[in-house]
């Protein structure tokens, strides 16, 4: 068997009229993520994790901010377009760890759905993609609601 670890990591700064997708999930909140696309960090945490696994690069490599064809993009979809390069080589999950950074709003009631989606998007049972969310504390700018973070560790596996 051959391995391969990478991690990802994101942010984008919180903005009044966006909707706040985290994870494929569309979570109540008075703000949401602002960027190119949906501006997901769970999402794109993802993905860069698994290029970096893959040795290609990262999220904006592939989908340029520059590109209009990206312009709003769902980021679950710009996920399953990066784990297709994986699987396309013959890689295969054997698990994924992520944690968001959000001060507001609480998102243990929508772990489960975000868990589920991701899954899903890679092929793989919730179990093998863990998640996690983290507060500042009040800390730094996601402490002061500015905007939102996530991290990604994955370890792919092939014969």
């Amino acid at each position: 068997m051959k391995y391969r670890v990478g991690n990802g990591f994101d942010f984008h700064p919180l903005r009044p009229g966006r909707k706040l997708i985290l994870g494929g999930v569309e979570v109540p909140h008075d703000t949401g993520l602002a960027g190119h696309s949906d501006a997901d960090v769970l999402a794109h945490a993802l993905a860069n994790a698994i290029l970096g696994a893959l040795g290609l690069g990262d999220l904006g490599s592939h989908f340029p901010d520059s590109d209009p064809r990206h312009a709003g993009a769902d980021s679950i979809g710009l996920l399953t377009q990066v784990w297709a390069m994986a699987t396309s080589r013959g890689w295969r999950l054997e698990n994924a760890d992520l944690t968001v950074f959000a001060e507001r709003p609480k998102l243990k009631p929508h772990i489960v759905a975000m868990r589920q989606r991701l899954a899903a998007a890679l092929a793989a049972a919730p179990e093998d993609v863990n998640l996690k969310a983290a507060s500042p504390e009040g800390l730094g700018a996601l402490g002061r609601r500015e905007g939102m973070a996530a991290a990604a560790i994955v370890m792919l596996s092939r014969d």
